[in-house]
């Protein structure tokens, strides 16, 4: 096997040798300010071809080293295949990019350890800011990092931590949510089925189904509240607990997270209780929204986030951070999606 051998990476210097100019001239040629110090347009041309026939690419490291800014925004998300996450981070990625800003993005996989390392590894590029949504509840570890890069906090903050955040407002729609459905079909029982405890939104959204429980006159009762993480999994997991602790479906669920959702109805469809769903004997409602739920015969509920609103509001954010302005907290109001 014939051994590779390393390309030699194209440099200024190459280019004026080649183009019979000086290193200077050639950097001002590139940099766009060839006809500022007035340089002939024949000498622009000729280096600026040259350039291109020889694959030269700027050292941005050392551009970033000299203007004390990479233009690089670096995004910690729990999972690129949560709807809510990858809305969010398609149209920070456009806005990025339009402002001339480039969006690097990583998963934490919800894994408090893996955020740290995706965190390192975007801190080593040099990031000018970083967005995340903090896994962990450790205020030291972001307060160290603010000391040298600005941090925004999506979806997410972390208690006791003076870091600027862009939130779902969501604890009131969700009571009023789960208050009309028990209320309208007179339920006896309502599940509850959420994420780590730990997390922000976690509690939020669990003290809005307690205050719809409230509403509705309902007292909980033990088991109703069961807690795992956000994946698909864990939203089967708990509802194949609770069926067989009660020896049959539960009157009525909220799950804290689209993704919650979807392992529950794969448990409906597995164990073929779907039909339960059209006749409402089961009544689902979810956390996050998404356009299938418009799709299928029976009726999902759900509260729906402006991905675009929060995406949007981090964008300025960021703007504000490469200004060296402190940003403002702020929250979203969400949007009730009643079905039937």
């Amino acid at each position: 096997m014939d051994k590779l051998i390393p390309r030699k990476r194209i440099t200024l210097n190459d280019i004026a040798k080649l183009s019979g100019v000086s290193k200077t001239t050639v950097s001002m040629i590139l940099n766009g300010q060839g006809s500022k110090f007035r340089i002939k347009p024949e000498t622009r041309e000729k280096v600026e071809q040259i350039a291109k026939n020889t694959g030269y690419r700027a050292n941005t490291y050392a551009k970033a080293l000299k203007l004390n800014r990479t233009n690089i925004v670096g995004l910690v998300v729990p999972d690129l295949t949560n709807y809510g996450f990858a809305s969010k981070a398609k149209t920070l990625e456009r806005l990025c990019r339009e402002s001339g800003l480039q969006l690097v993005i990583a998963c934490s996989d919800d894994n408090p350890q893996q955020e740290k390392l995706a965190i390192e590894s975007l801190l080593d590029r040099q990031i000018d800011v970083l967005v995340t949504a903090p896994t962990h509840q450790d205020p030291k570890y972001y307060t160290a990092i603010r000391k040298q890069t600005p941090v925004i906090q999506l979806d997410r903050y972390v208690p006791e931590l003076d870091l600027c955040y862009a939130i779902t407002d969501d604890e009131e729609y969700i009571a009023q949510l789960v208050a009309r459905i028990s209320q309208q079909f007179q339920l006896t029982e309502y599940f509850y089925l959420g994420g780590q405890l730990s997390l922000s939104p976690s509690q939020s959204r669990l003290r809005g189904f307690r205050q719809g429980l409230h509403y509705a006159n309902l007292v909980e009762q033990v088991g109703w509240v069961n807690h795992q993480d956000y994946q698909p999994d864990s939203g089967y997991q708990m509802l194949a607990e609770i069926t067989q602790r009660l020896g049959r479906l539960p009157q009525a669920i909220f799950t804290a997270s689209y993704t919650l959702l979807e392992g529950v109805l794969r448990y409906l469809t597995e164990h073929q209780q779907m039909d339960k769903l059209i006749r409402r004997e089961l009544h689902l409602a979810t956390f996050d929204d998404h356009d299938l739920l418009n799709a299928l015969p029976f009726h999902i509920h759900s509260i729906g986030q402006d991905h675009e609103a929060i995406a949007q509001q981090v964008f300025a954010m960021i703007r504000q951070s490469l200004q060296g302005k402190q940003p403002q907290s702020v929250k979203i109001a969400c949007h009730t999606h009643w079905r039937g």
